[in-house]
């Protein structure tokens, strides 16, 4: 229920509980029971879930086509600051119903962005006093925040990236704004997407110059931050265009690659969106496994997108088989580092009852902690474990075990498969190890 002295938004609806998959109630967990231990942890530290406010509490359903189709309560106030806070008792409202221990942000989802700096660092100054009451009488955290360096107009032309030093300038005072912010909230990790960091066009664009200047600039921001007493991690988000043609950080090999050669490998990490993975035309447990053999598992944008759109949708994640994909990669490498998992997405733009906030979120919930218990069992009841393993059984003693451990010339390789230049044909019996991940689903 709401915080006391608080107006409530969400009225009829209490507190969301688990009460297992034969409950019939829709606005219960089914499979997300919070205490329950899997793997050495509960599920809620497994997952650190949290609300994105961009989405739930700004997306009115607009799109290319008309406009808002969601009139939504905390939307109503002519003052920014009285604005921002019926948000922010929103925001505290739905967390706290749903469960959640976190939330996270965009600067100006937390306020309207003003004319001017000076004023807008007045307003999300202001709006983060009361945000930080809302944390002190609820236990809700702060799991990252953000800058909006994409929306302004201004931006048309990337932030970071931008071919004009006045806007890199006031992007740079932006993400000052946004890091203050997130100190200020006690924030454990800060994001960076870089929504038009990339081109159209290559024939008006210095790529070099323009990818340089974003690791100048993502090294000032890293370094003031730490010179801010700030100890969390910071978070580059993959995506491979939309808006633009190209985006700098395509993918999570592209930004790995970056982060390591702007030495940033040290204080930087990966923010895995399941939507963006696909349209980069990876799937979202390659994006995951590509971080994690690079320790650069972070974080998680939970959402999907439509196998018949070629765009970023957004949609609540429902595919408990390649979820549980993705959950075998999160148990296997360990977890993820310094994050959690955000819900980055939308009610479809014809749900229009506050209600259905809470069931997409309720669904997403029991989407992953389901994949979760299945990914569990996979790894503790089945041979799955035993049958990868002998997969690679050459590399793990003799000669094989010495070309791993690096003990093998080019020389020695081509002595040895002089003899053994006849191997025997060895399945890869990938329908036995998806008929395995069914077994368990």
């Amino acid at each position: 229920m709401a915080l006391l002295g608080d107006k409530e938004f969400f009225k009829g609806i209490g507190e969301i509980k688990y009460e297992g998959h034969e409950s019939d109630n829709p606005l219960a967990f089914k499979y997300y029971n919070p205490e329950q231990m899997i793997a050495g942890k509960t599920m809620r530290d497994h997952f650190k879930f949290a609300m994105a406010y961009w989405h739930t509490l700004c997306g009115t359903g607009g799109d290319p086509f008309g406009p808002g189709t969601k009139k939504f309560p905390w939307i109503t106030a002519k003052d920014p600051i009285e604005a921002a806070r019926d948000k922010a008792d929103a925001a505290f409202e739905f967390v706290t119903k749903m469960g959640f221990g976190y939330y996270c942000f965009h600067d100006f989802d937390l306020v309207d962005e003003a004319t001017t700096l000076v004023e807008s660092e007045k307003r999300v100054l202001k709006t983060v006093e009361y945000l930080q009451e809302k944390q002190k009488a609820s236990g809700v955290k702060l799991l990252w925040g953000t800058a909006n360096c994409f929306s302004n107009p201004k931006y048309m032309n990337g932030a970071a990236s931008n071919p004009d030093f006045n806007v890199l300038a006031i992007a740079g005072a932006q993400v000052k704004i946004a890091l203050d912010a997130t100190i200020a909230l006690g924030g454990e990790n800060y994001v960076f997407w870089g929504g038009r960091e990339g081109y159209m066009s290559l024939l008006n664009t210095d790529m070099k110059l323009e990818q340089d200047n974003i690791g100048r600039f993502l090294n000032m921001a890293k370094d003031y931050a730490r010179s801010q007493g700030f100890e969390g991690t910071f978070f580059i988000e993959p995506k491979p265009m939309e808006p633009t043609k190209h985006q700098y950080d395509f993918d999570a090999a592209t930004s790995i690659k970056s982060i390591r050669e702007y030495g940033l490998e040290n204080d930087f990490k990966l923010n895995i969106e399941v939507n963006h993975a696909t349209l980069a035309q990876h799937t979202f447990q390659h994006e995951l496994q590509v971080a994690a053999n690079a320790g650069m598992l972070g974080s998680i944008d939970a959402n999907r997108g439509d196998y018949q759109n070629g765009w970023d949708t957004d949609q609540f994640p429902n595919n408990v088989t390649e979820t549980a994909e993705a959950m075998l990669v999160l148990l296997r490498s360990g977890g993820l580092q310094g994050g959690g998992i955000n819900f980055d997405a939308k009610t479809r733009r014809n749900s229009t009852d506050l209600e259905d906030i809470f069931l997409a979120h309720i669904g997403g919930a029991d989407t992953f902690a389901r994949a979760l218990l299945v990914a569990d069992a996979i790894i503790r009841k089945s041979p799955y474990e035993r049958l990868l393993n002998e997969r690679y059984a050459s590399f793990q003693s003799g000669i094989g075990a010495d070309f791993v451990s690096g003990r093998l010339s080019l020389t020695d390789l081509s002595d040895y498969a002089v003899s053994h230049d006849n191997p025997d044909q060895i399945s890869g019996k990938q329908e036995m190890f998806e008929n395995l991940l069914n077994q368990y689903i």
